[in-house]
């Protein structure tokens, strides 16, 4: 599964605003109140311009300039007074709001006559420049606190934890089939043929559900996408709005979930309401499993809160009508755990499995992850999808990205056939880890380590064949033997287990031959191996003394604490117990044979390691040859039985 490489979406109207971007609430209001003094100086300026724009005296010096025949008019507006002189100046000065001008003016003694040579005009106070300078200074505060009220509650309601006023509203992210940056069709999906061709009546409804309604066809109500992580449900989904040209309204199981008790059953509502007002369309809940485990177990998060919302889905997708033109779809990889109700008829009653991809599904989703990505000559996509079994197509898309990333970290333009290669055993094992340095005495024990898993492996006959032997530090290992099968499986036999745990044991077989002592290095071999002779007996039914029967209890079982062993007596336990423990030992034997008998073949692949570090097939293999033991073909494997 697999998408192509495009870029970004743009934000569109009715998408959910993000959380604000880390500012606290103190530095806002920190914010606002610089703002606020910002604009009082600038009001203050502005009014000083507005008002106060001529020189302003006392009354005594107009009296004295008006006895000197030095003002020619005088204007009274309220209690200010405004005098023009002669040579055309204006000057300010105030008196008493209660008294006139002229009992003011007559307590300066001025003289009558030169009073009256004065033109006197009064004017009432009043219009825009008297009610602005009455108001402004009441009303800008009062607006800018409200504005400032206005910001801090759209803050908070964007918050993801202070959603004071929209607990009740739907979280759905909303694709809408016009948005071209967004939109995935099925031309975006590799591989996943049975999946389309199943998805693909649901499409043909939303198109055209006229077709099924007039011969009584009834449409699932719900899908359930069931697959391994990273096989590509939620990209499944999208393809299929894309192809109908449906509205897809995308959320999480985990955010119908809140604190409050009855929060995911109202977002349940409003999602469902909403959706069917944007009908034909699609809703899609992710990771269902987070609300729709089995209730009543009192694991796994059970609470009133998720029991409730996982109601009020089952309520919803009963309550539609034969022509509601709205798909419910979900994802789970554990959809063993899921409540009954849910996956009754009427509800989840259409399950599609995706599984991991083969061979050539591999190779189809490697090329379109390389639409962006310049390759060189040299790179060759069949060898890659060959070299990536049980590769997912997320695994495949990180596979791609690395090699990029390694090709701009050396500065080149194009990716290599190396650069994949070196990104296949990153994804797997994790980066290289080369400050790691081991001293002579580890490098020594970590080769035949790897040697021993390594040739064992070429021995055995149901062994997958051996590709890369590596003593370089990855994430974890100290080294690793790269092992990969000739073509994809989905059995393995018997003879395949039980070489795969001699292969197990040769790194533990052989510090103990070569060193007469073990360590910590074959730690996790022990735990895979005793994890597969267990499953051998108690789940596969693959010991003779047990017989075929599956001892060990469901994953559905274990998960609710009913205990990893079915009702077993502690007799029939230690039977199985021995049973493991018989399988191992004799791998143990078949593993000591091999590398007693190949002793020269050991000692000349650990050696080689200990010089270059990293062997690929085509060394390894002719160093297998001139030690007498002949490569394995695919030919070879083809012609064996199976158990």
């Amino acid at each position: 599964m697999a998408t192509s490489d495009k870029q970004p979406r743009k934000p569109r109207v009715g998408d959910k605003a993000p959380p604000p971007g880390g500012a606290s609430i103190w530095v806002q209001l920190a914010a606002a109140f610089a703002v606020f003094l910002v604009l009082s100086a600038g009001y203050s300026l502005v009014r000083q311009y507005v008002v106060d724009k001529s020189e302003e005296i006392a009354l005594s010096q107009i009296a004295v300039d008006i006895n000197l025949g030095k003002i020619s008019s005088l204007e009274v507006s309220g209690d200010q007074i405004t005098a023009t002189y002669v040579d055309e100046t204006k000057k300010t000065s105030r008196k008493e709001s209660e008294s006139s001008l002229t009992d003011t003016l007559s307590k300066y003694e001025i003289a009558p006559e030169k009073l009256a040579a004065v033109k006197i005009e009064i004017k009432d106070e009043g219009g825009l420049r008297f009610w602005a300078l009455t108001l402004l200074p009441i009303l800008v505060p009062v607006i800018f606190l409200f504005g400032v009220i206005w910001y801090l509650s759209r803050q908070l309601r964007g918050g993801g934890g202070m959603q004071a006023f929209t607990f009740g509203r739907s979280m759905a992210r909303l694709v809408n089939p016009e948005d071209e940056v967004q939109k995935v069709t099925f031309k975006d999906v590799a591989g996943a043929k049975e999946a389309k061709s199943e998805l693909l009546e649901i499409v043909d409804f939303l198109k055209n559900p006229k077709k099924f309604i007039q011969i009584g066809a009834r449409i699932p109500k719900g899908v359930l996408l069931m697959g391994a992580p990273g096989t590509g449900k939620t990209l499944l989904a999208r393809a299929v709005a894309g192809e109908a040209g449906v509205p897809f309204f995308s959320i999480s199981g985990s955010e119908f979930v809140e604190m409050f008790v009855g929060v995911g059953a109202s977002r349940v509502r409003d999602l469902f309401l909403t959706a069917k007002k944007s009908s034909p369309s699609i809703i899609f809940i992710d990771e269902i499993d987070a609300v729709g485990r089995v209730r009543g177990t009192g694991v796994g998060g059970g609470n009133d809160e998720r029991e409730q919302t996982l109601n009020q889905i089952l309520v919803e997708m009963d309550g539609f009508e034969p022509n509601e033109k709205v798909i419910v779809m979900a994802a789970s990889n554990r959809p063993d755990v899921l409540d009954p109700a849910l996956l009754r008829p009427g509800r989840f009653d259409r399950r599609v499995t995706i599984d991991l991809p083969d061979r050539k599904d591999r190779e189809e989703i490697l090329k379109v992850h390389a639409r962006t990505k310049p390759l060189g000559a040299d790179v060759n996509l069949i060898v890659i999808a060959e070299r990536t079994p049980g590769f997912s197509g997320a695994d495949l898309a990180s596979l791609m990205n690395e090699a990029a990333i390694l090709a701009a970290r050396e500065d080149r333009r194009e990716l290599t056939q190396y650069d994949l290669i070196r990104s296949i055993e990153k994804v797997m094992l994790g980066p290289e880890r080369r400050s790691h340095i081991l001293n002579k005495k580890e490098k020594e024990i970590t080769a035949y380590h790897e040697a021993g898993h390594a040739l064992i492996a070429s021995v055995l006959p149901y062994a997958d064949p051996v590709h890369k032997i590596s003593i370089i530090s990855r994430g974890r290992a100290a080294g690793y033997t790269l092992k990969l099968p000739f073509e994809d499986r989905k059995m393995q036999s018997r003879r395949e287990f039980l070489d795969d745990i001699a292969v197990s044991l040769g790194g533990f077989v052989a510090e103990k031959m070569i060193f007469d002592d073990i360590t910590t290095g074959a730690s996790n071999d022990l735990q895979v191996l005793t994890a597969l002779a267990r499953n051998m007996v108690a789940r596969y039914g693959m010991s003779e003394k047990m017989g075929p029967i599956a001892f060990a209890a469901s994953a559905q079982r274990a998960i609710f604490g009913e205990g990893v062993e079915d009702g077993q007596s502690q007799e029939v336990a230690a039977q199985i117990d021995e049973e493991v423990r018989k399988i191992i030992s004799n791998a143990r034997k078949i593993a000591e044979g091999v590398l007693t008998k190949h002793r020269h073949a050991l000692d000349a692949i650990a050696k080689r390691l200990v010089v270059v570090e990293t062997i690929e097939r085509e060394e390894f293999e002719n160093i297998l040859i001139a030690n007498g033991i002949t490569p394995k073909k695919k030919e070879d494997i083809e012609h064996q039985p199976l158990a």
